[in-house]
């Protein structure tokens, strides 16, 4: 697990599609026209919306992927497929479509050009450390802490839970 390459995706506004569930399993399938291959993908996770629990409910999962794209080109390529997805940036943290964010890239750690690895909140979020657990509990982050104890010990999200 040592070279892990690791994708949270999340959506709370379905947009074009019947629901959540169903636009992250189109963007799932999107990832191959990227040269991004799914190794293994965790289950959705429910949870509310943070930090304003009156935005609507999120979708939340993992998938452990495998690239040839560097961390920059796969940060680009994932930005490609929110942006088809209808990903429109606005105030901080307001609902989207969808929403897919680089957790770790192998054991690359600290501020590559602007691109700081690992993702510098996702061992707080259960939304993204409950999925990872569920599909790779040994997983060691590289800054410390297994996907386990850091699901466990997540302080945002702490509702999350799979569907």
């Amino acid at each position: 697990m040592d070279d892990a390459v690791i994708v949270a995706l999340g959506c709370n506004d379905k947009g074009v599609w019947r629901d959540c569930a169903q636009a992250l399993e189109a963007a799932l399938a999107r990832f191959r026209a990227e040269g991004i291959d799914i190794v293994a993908r965790s289950s959705w996770w429910r949870s509310a919306a943070w930090p304003d629990p009156t935005d609507p409910a999120f979708l939340n999962g993992v998938a452990i992927v495998r690239t040839d794209l560097d961390p920059h080109a796969l940060m680009a390529a994932l930005g490609r497929i929110e942006q088809v997805f209808g990903r429109e940036r606005g105030r901080r943290n307001a609902p989207r479509t969808l929403d897919l964010d680089l957790v770790a890239y192998g054991r690359l750690s600290g501020d590559l050009d602007g691109l700081i690895l690992p993702h510098p909140r996702a061992a707080e979020r259960r939304f993204v450390m409950g999925p990872l657990a569920e599909i790779a509990p040994d997983w060691e982050h590289p800054m410390g802490g297994r996907a386990d104890a850091l699901a466990d010990a997540a302080t945002v999200g702490r509702d999350a839970r799979p569907l």
